[in-house]
């Protein structure tokens, strides 16, 4: 999975490897470098992000957490089966400028093998459910069908992610979202930290405003439902999916 990353050897003579980047400061303006001799380097007074080239940009925009690409790889023939050999993780990033420069150098979804799982969350959070940030929790998840754009729906949904655009700054719920790659279909899920408390708690209100924002993202009509299972009665049942606790 790894080897899909552009090593920084294929980084042309006139960029920088991403971790030398500064992060764009507040107002916007970036400081003029200089020479050992204290004069100002000549070319390096505009500020270029990747939307004005996404080759030559010197300021990266920082997302508001660090996220962790995991990629779970299909079972094989030769006992690797175990869940913690399958599970690998790729990469961390917390730039808009590094996402981009992962997610373009790695396979897209459709170009997945079968049984194979992208996950997307936030660094220090395993995508298990026996994690301690995760066992209390739950996820949001729909099926697609297999011809489904689901580059495109994946895309969206991470960028909603790591754009914090699923939950308001308080709610804190979202650990990270993750697609399942099977025979008939492609399961897309958003794993919480909690359950949504007792009913009409805010608690289960967040949980709901999330399902409804997710829903949005992934493009469903109003007929279209989405459901939301808790891990613990998951991992008792021994299966990803188990009885739906809340619908939008």
């Amino acid at each position: 999975m790894s080897e899909t990353v552009a090593s920084s050897s294929a980084i042309p003579d006139e960029q920088r490897p991403l971790d030398q980047i500064p992060i764009s400061p507040p107002n916007g303006e970036v400081e003029e470098e200089t020479g050992e001799d204290g004069l100002a380097l000549p070319g390096n007074k505009e500020q270029l992000t990747v939307f004005h080239s996404a080759d030559n940009f010197n300021v990266k925009h920082p997302l508001m957490n660090k996220w962790t690409l995991w990629y779970t790889k299909p079972p094989n023939n030769r006992g690797e089966n175990n869940w913690n050999d399958l599970l690998k993780e790729v990469v961390t990033f917390d730039s808009v400028e590094e996402f981009w420069g992962i997610y373009n150098n790695i396979a897209k979804t459709s170009e997945l093998s079968l049984k194979s799982d992208y996950h997307l969350f936030k660094t220090g959070v395993r995508p298990e459910w026996e994690d301690a940030q995760n066992k209390h929790g739950g996820k949001w998840a729909y099926q697609f069908k297999r011809g489904s754009p689901v580059d495109d729906l994946w895309l969206n949904v991470m960028l909603a992610a790591i754009g914090e655009t699923l939950e308001s700054d308080k709610d804190k719920e979202i650990m990270g979202v993750v697609v399942n790659v099977r025979k008939v279909s492609y399961r897309i899920g958003l794993w919480t930290k909690t359950t949504g408390a007792g009913k009409g708690t805010p608690k289960e209100a967040a949980l709901m405003e999330i399902g409804r924002k997710f829903k949005e993202v992934l493009k469903l009509g109003d007929k279209d439902v989405i459901e939301f299972s808790c891990h613990t009665e998951s991992a008792h049942s021994g299966q990803s999916r188990a009885k739906a606790k809340h619908v939008v």
